[in-house]
């Protein structure tokens, strides 16, 4: 297809999707399915009009998801409640580590001895399927700063941390698939647990943690002092986002865990700053009092702050991913070529996997047993697995692991797509 095809086709598609938000919000259907249908409509399993080939175009797709999930995840982060607690994080804590490693645990099992993967690609295609999907997820997520849904928190809050704590089982998949001597195991999974598991969770609570009050208080005080400066928040969230990143990943700390923990220090440290007033649940309003400062300064109008100001402008880039992304996994998928193993695995995943991990994840949490069911049954998979199988092709896949892995991959995402994205709404609307 060529540059200005790409053009009419994406720009077609953002006018139907603006002029529509009405109708497609009121349908029992998410907009990804209309991205999806559309991009299988004209790639390879129809029309075949234009084809995008995953191994070829890795790593531009790397990029393309990587910037997709670092934009959400921040989406995400900011519109975590305020104050934070141990208490009211139990859940999504448990379902981001404890439940996440059952489901790749259980994912590899099934593809060892069903589908006779060797050990470290069997690991790989759990750690690639498991993580939620922060993106494709808007439909049962917070939908803005001042939702106290108990299951829209909890799946956003898993969402923003299992694409980090998913990573270190890539890792582990391809460090074992490179291994060649049976006495480097040991020193492999030693260096594995120390470095890619505790100091990247670590690394990234620190450094992420650090960078989203320091930038938080840093506004305030230009904003309060006189004269007042103007901040451009959407450049100053956008950069806060590509130094975190950068300076997590260049320390081998989790770049994802640092950004979604930097969208929370900020937004957390923001609303303390503007004295903002608390709720019968001691969460904190989003929308803000006026503030000490703004009083003693005798002024009327209230200080702005990064992570309100900005949300607009990062869940309009969301969107955009979205569709690009979704389209163009459209073009991936040929349902010719999908391999016979898509759907068992599939159906492993979304039936037993994922419910039976969430399930005991939870066990002692409190959390009830139909809010557990609607969590094990909303694990939408998406951007989040896309990037993580193009990872591991530019981390240097076997070309012949590389086919399978990428077939079974994007057929349980467009599955997934399908049958949560035509599930969500009746569903929770049953749960309101």
């Amino acid at each position: 297809m060529s540059t200005y095809g790409w053009f009419l086709l994406i720009g077609a598609l953002m006018l139907a999707r603006g002029l529509a938000a009405t109708t497609i919000s009121r349908s029992p259907f998410t907009s990804a399915i209309v991205y999806l249908a559309v991009g299988m409509l004209l790639g390879p399993s129809c029309l075949n009009l234009f084809r995008f080939d995953p191994t070829k175009e890795s790593a531009l797709l790397e990029m393309l998801a990587q910037i997709a999930l670092l934009i959400s995840l921040f989406s995400a982060g900011v519109k975590m409640p305020v104050p934070f607690t141990l208490a009211r994080w139990n859940a999504p804590l448990r379902l981001a580590w404890v439940s996440m490693t059952l489901t790749v645990g259980l994912v590899a099992l099934f593809a060892y001895y069903v589908l006779h993967m060797p050990a470290g690609a069997a690991i790989l295609l759990g750690g690639i399927l498991a993580p939620t999907d922060p993106v494709l997820a808007t439909d049962v997520q917070v939908r803005h700063a001042g939702d106290k849904d108990e299951l829209r928190f909890n799946l956003t809050c898993e969402a923003g941390m299992n694409d980090g704590s998913a990573f270190p089982f890539v890792l582990l998949g391809l460090g074992m698939l490179h291994i060649k001597e049976a006495d480097d195991i040991g020193a492999h999974l030693l260096q594995w647990l120390s470095v890619d598991v505790l100091w990247a969770t670590a690394g990234a609570l620190l450094i992420g943690g650090a960078a989203g009050a320091a930038v938080a208080r840093i506004s305030w005080q230009l904003r309060v002092i006189k004269p007042r400066h103007e901040i451009m928040d959407d450049l100053v969230a956008l950069g806060l986002i590509a130094i975190v990143f950068s300076a997590a990943s260049l320390v081998k700390a989790s770049g994802f865990l640092a950004v979604f923990f930097a969208a929370v220090a900020l937004r957390q440290t923001e609303l303390k700053l503007a004295g903002a007033p608390k709720d019968r649940h001691g969460l904190r309003e989003p929308e803000l009092a006026k503030s000490q400062v703004a009083q003693e300064s005798k002024t009327n109008d209230v200080p702005q702050v990064v992570s309100a100001e900005s949300l607009v402008f990062k869940e309009h880039l969301e969107r955009l991913s979205e569709l690009t992304l979704v389209l163009l996994l459209g073009g991936m998928i040929s349902l010719r070529e999908l391999p016979y193993e898509t759907i068992g695995v599939a159906a492993f995943l979304f039936v037993v996997a994922r419910p039976l991990a969430v399930y005991v994840g939870l066990m002692g949490s409190g959390t009830g047993k139909r809010m557990r069911a609607m969590i094990g049954w909303f694990g939408v998979r998406g951007i989040g697995s896309i990037f993580y199988l193009v990872f591991a092709m530019q981390a240097g896949l076997p070309a012949a692991l590389a086919k399978q892995l990428t077939g079974i991959s994007l057929g349980v995402i467009m599955l997934s797509i399908l049958v949560h994205g035509f599930s969500v709404k009746p569903l929770i609307d049953d749960a309101k």
